[in-house]
């Protein structure tokens, strides 16, 4: 009889990392049967039990999701429905905290039998320690990606495995002999329309400055989707920066290793970058509803995850009103102009990598599930 899991992602990067567990997953048990939410990656090795929704599901901030609370209501009761039809054995959830963790606990009280498994931690170590105990409750095990979790998870009474960031896995598939571009610096704004938005513009304005002082620069983009390939290139004939800007269709991961240099919206991107050793500066900004909220809740001395996991400062973080074209444009004209600083900080950022564990973090990850299917 075959075995039944319901799996959610609700983001780029989960659907990345989730179809790669979940091929590690069917190689294990390949009469595995996969329902549920994530994207496209994530469909083509589940099949049509999986619904891709991640396209209008990846919204950031507590403001963006209450403009949108009705839709996320109506998909939330709408897998709710799904999963009770269907009790599977194990509900897997990825990322996504905002939806999982509400989700985790519907499904516990209606199916107190399936085992409910956290695969990338929701960092709540950052935000809200004060879930750890009712995340124990709810949780059967949690599956984290960074070494420093995994005592925080076990401490609250939660079943944890390190199993090392997929990212590893992911990035070293692609990576490339290419030598940098001298004078090329990667604008990466973000997989989120609202991403795109807020900081595309401001990062167009800091490359029109910066080719202003230095005509040689040239600027490469990647757009996550189509459609937002087609939106950035919008911006940039509205800028009138057709002359320096390229705006690609994906590539991000390429870019990386051919630029000089970059800037780069927070997010795993950033690790991405610092996976291939791309010297960057990092913008975060968001409606200031949200990081208002945000600034209270969160303890951290920095937002980046390069600089968290390493402990200090590494890159150099605007966050809002400091995600401006001068700061950008500074920033970016230092690594430029300055080899000893670019150099530097690209030996801490591969320093920094070297943390998120070695190769097979998606068959660790698939391992620790097979597990609990053969209970």
């Amino acid at each position: 009889m075959a075995v039944s899991l319901y799996v959610i992602a609700g983001e780029v990067s989960g659907d990345t990392h989730g179809a790669g567990m979940l091929r590690a997953l069917k190689d294990i048990h390949p009469e595995l049967e996969i329902h549920g939410a994530g994207g496209p990656e994530m469909r083509e090795v589940a099949g049509p039990g999986l619904r891709d929704w991640v396209e209008d599901a990846a919204v950031m901030g507590l403001w963006e999701v209450l403009k949108r609370y009705g839709w996320f209501k109506e998909r939330f009761a709408e897998m709710l429905a799904e999963i009770k039809a269907l009790k599977p054995k194990i509900l897997v959830l990825i990322d996504y905290p905002g939806f999982n963790l509400r989700f985790a606990t519907a499904v516990r009280e209606a199916l107190p039998e399936t085992r409910i498994i956290y695969y990338i931690s929701p960092q709540v170590w950052a935000w809200n320690k004060g879930r750890l105990p009712k995340m124990a409750k709810v949780l059967d095990e949690m599956l984290c990606l960074f070494p420093f979790e995994k005592p925080i998870f076990e401490g609250a009474g939660l079943r944890t495995t390190f199993v090392g960031h997929p990212l590893v896995d992911e990035l070293e598939e692609e990576r490339s002999d290419e030598s940098r571009e001298e004078n090329l610096v990667a604008l990466l704004p973000g997989s989120r329309e609202r991403e795109v938005a807020r900081l595309f513009p401001m990062m167009l304005e800091a490359a029109k400055r910066l080719a202003h002082k230095r005509p040689e620069t040239k600027f490469e983009c990647c757009g996550a989707s189509p459609k937002l390939t087609l939106r950035m290139r919008e911006l940039v004939e509205q800028a009138k920066m057709d002359f320096a800007v390229t705006v690609r269709d994906g590539g991000a991961h390429e870019l990386m290793q051919r630029a000089t240099c970059g800037v780069v919206a927070s997010g795993t991107a950033t690790l991405e970058a610092a996976y291939f050793g791309l010297p960057y500066c990092l913008v975060y900004k968001v409606a200031w509803p949200t990081y208002m909220v945000a600034k209270a809740v969160v303890k951290l001395d920095y937002i980046g995850l390069v600089n968290i996991l390493a402990g200090g400062k590494v890159v150099e973080e605007f966050i809002q009103s400091e995600a401006d074209p001068l700061h950008v444009e500074q920033a970016l004209l230092k690594f430029l102009t300055d080899e000893s600083h670019r150099e530097e900080t690209r030996e801490k950022l591969l320093a920094t990598a070297g943390k998120l564990g070695g190769p097979g973090a998606h068959y660790r990850a698939a391992a620790a599930i097979a597990r609990w299917v053969r209970q």
